[in-house]
């Protein structure tokens, strides 16, 4: 399966001048290309969104053809073992769409062994968390699902990326939702109304655990910025804010405008993106301080508008969990897990 990805993982880049001026030409194209997604001019694909950010990062060194052909064949095992593991005790109408939810499920936590030819058997193994620089901080890429399938190891942001274009394949009905630092699979089936499914652990966590970390007040729920389910449109204007990231990872250019135009394009069609807005304050507060440096007659206009952002997020109930704070959290799950697992998912399920 590792067809593709492995030697780009290991890149590093520098660039000249003329480098440079392609890359922020890509990156505009990219941009274009979101845009008329967003706006229905084009068909709104979250896969080839997903490998249009992730490929610019890689130089463009990616071949959708082959990015497609990998995620085929990881759907193409989902379909075959859910062939073959028919849920036994759900008879509502919904029945299918629980069924390829659970597949992927499966598929992501356990190893499967199948036998996909007379050659032999196929075995897949599960995806795990990687604890290392899981913010994407220090190196961007390893926030890619390119880099998911390449190691098996992923974090919150790509785990969810992955389940989301799995299911998009096989026509299974599900939502990414985000916490603070955080995003995972809402879902929803007739028998027990909405669950989650967090990735990063394997299992069914109750809204109390993603509650209880403190860093979500009541505000945030009321205002939509956490644990919300996002549309199709969403996700990809989510997209929009990781080209934003990744033009920030790689050109370090924070006074061109691309990174706000980038922000302001997602917060167009996901008002209540708060990683959108924090950017764009982050990077006002850059322009500021250049701004004032050189006694720009703009810098008063442009802390104003940083100003009014920040004191958004605050009202919206925007809180930043530190980074301990998150592994902690992500680790409770584990070591608790009789304690936060929604355990009428498992019922659904057997």
């Amino acid at each position: 399966m590792r067809i593709f990805l492995t030697a780009i993982l290991v890149l590093s880049f520098s660039f000249s001048h003329s480098e440079q001026i392609a890359i922020d030409s890509n990156y505009l194209k990219v941009y274009a290309t979101l845009e008329n997604m967003l706006s229905k001019k084009e068909p709104a694909s979250f896969k080839y969104a997903v490998f249009l950010t992730e490929n610019l990062s890689m130089q463009n060194a990616l071949l959708y053809s082959k990015f497609n052909e990998h995620i085929d064949k990881l759907a193409s095992l989902v379909k075959y073992w859910m062939e073959f593991n028919p849920l036994k005790n759900y008879h509502y109408s919904d029945s299918l769409n629980v069924q390829k939810n659970y597949a992927l499920y499966v598929f992501f936590r356990d190893t499967l062994k199948i036998s996909v030819n007379p050659d032999g058997d196929f075995l897949h193994l599960p995806y795990t968390y990687d604890f290392n620089d899981f913010s994407g901080s220090q190196d961007w890429r390893r926030m890619f699902v390119t880099k998911l399938l390449v190691t098996h190891t992923g974090n919150c942001h790509s785990l969810p990326y992955l389940y989301k274009i799995l299911a998009d394949e096989i026509d299974a009905t599900c939502w990414l939702a985000l916490a603070p630092n955080h995003m995972y699979i809402s879902n929803r089936c007739q028998k027990i109304g909405w669950y989650n499914t967090e990735l990063t652990s394997g299992d069914f966590p109750i809204d109390a655990w993603i509650m209880g970390s403190g860093y979500i007040p009541v505000e945030a729920i009321q205002n939509g910025i956490y644990m919300d389910t996002l549309s199709n449109q969403q996700s990809i204007a989510l997209c929009v804010l990781d080209l934003a990231k990744g033009y920030e990872h790689q050109a370090k250019n924070y006074y061109d405008g691309f990174i706000i135009k980038c922000c302001d394009l997602s917060l167009q069609y996901f008002p209540q993106n708060v990683q959108a807005m924090l950017l764009k304050a982050e990077t006002l507060k850059r322009i500021y301080q250049k701004q004032n440096r050189e006694k720009d007659h703009m810098a008063k206009t442009t802390y104003k508008e940083m100003e009014e952002l920040y004191v958004k997020l605050f009202d919206l109930g925007y809180r930043e969990m530190p980074d301990q704070m998150y592994v902690q959290w992500l680790q409770s799950v584990v070591k608790e897990r009789d304690k936060y697992t929604n355990k009428r998912v498992k019922e659904v399920a057997h």
